[in-house]
């Protein structure tokens, strides 16, 4: 795949989804089913750190108050955050280029990078998965699982002097100007962007907004990558989301709502 995105999301979602699949293949004890509920009972029972926290109004925060009111680990029932992203899903902002300048935009949050010049920004990622008994049967006839592999990479930005407005309304032109595609670099790859097209904005904050990318992966193949954008005051959180199946298939696919719920309550 040319696109530094799909290398980046497919490549973690499918190792995932391999040590899933031998998972469900091979089945698991009693005893390891009843560890893993006791431990998603904990998880759920316990309070979400920092849940009292929300960006204060109408000012720019710094690094350190935004990490407190960044996704956390006990803010979401399912799925993994990290609070720092790897290697693979790191890239700079001066490695980010597009053809056409007004897709720049388009380009920073599918790498989690923030808009224009912030007082702080943090990263965040999320990974989880969902589970579904398949129609087809394995090759002894065994009951077979189907598995929904997500990934989301995310940016939590505050800005002074009305940049957060700013920001929005150069994604809000992007997704309008970019219809038709256009091509961009991260770092050494180049990415083919196939079509840009807006979709029902997110619920909470101020504004935001929702597009749907088609990113070419070799050939004529096209995978699916959903943005999602939310400005609270003076703070803007983008989402970057990729489905494992829909990165290969280009079929549709949900943004799990929890995890963007979840940041947008923090912000207040």
């Amino acid at each position: 795949m040319s696109s530094t995105a799909v290398r980046r999301t497919a490549l973690a979602a499918s190792a995932a989804a391999l040590a899933l699949l031998v998972t469900a293949c091979g089945g698991s004890s009693d005893d390891d089913s009843a560890a893993g509920d006791d431990k998603a009972k904990a998880e759920q029972s316990a309070p979400a750190e920092g849940a009292g926290d929300s960006a204060p109004a109408g000012k720019a925060l710094t690094a350190a108050e935004l990490e407190k009111v960044a996704l956390a680990q006990a803010d979401v029932k399912n799925g993994e955050v990290a609070t720092e992203l790897s290697a693979d899903d790191q890239v700079a902002k001066d490695q980010i280029s597009a053809d056409d300048k007004a897709c720049l935009p388009l380009v920073h949050v599918q790498g989690a990078v923030a808009q224009g010049d912030p007082a702080a920004d943090v990263q965040r990622s999320w990974q989880g998965q969902s589970e579904s008994p398949s129609e087809s049967k394995g090759p002894d006839g065994q009951d077979m699982t189907d598995i929904d592999v997500n990934k989301i990479l995310l940016n939590v930005a505050s800005y002074a002097d009305g940049g957060a407005e700013e920001a929005m309304a150069g994604l809000k032109a992007a997704v309008e100007k970019c219809a038709g595609g256009f091509d961009a670099t991260a770092g050494s790859d180049k990415i083919r962007i196939t079509e840009v097209s807006g979709a029902d904005a997110p619920k909470g904050g101020d504004e935001g907004l929702t597009a749907n990318i088609g990113v070419a992966t070799g050939g004529d193949s096209s995978g699916l990558m959903k943005l999602v954008v939310v400005r609270k005051g003076s703070t803007l959180a983008t989402f970057s989301a990729v489905n494992l199946s829909s990165m290969m298939t280009g079929a549709e696919f949900e943004v799990p709502t929890e995890v963007v719920d979840a940041q947008v309550a923090k912000l207040g």
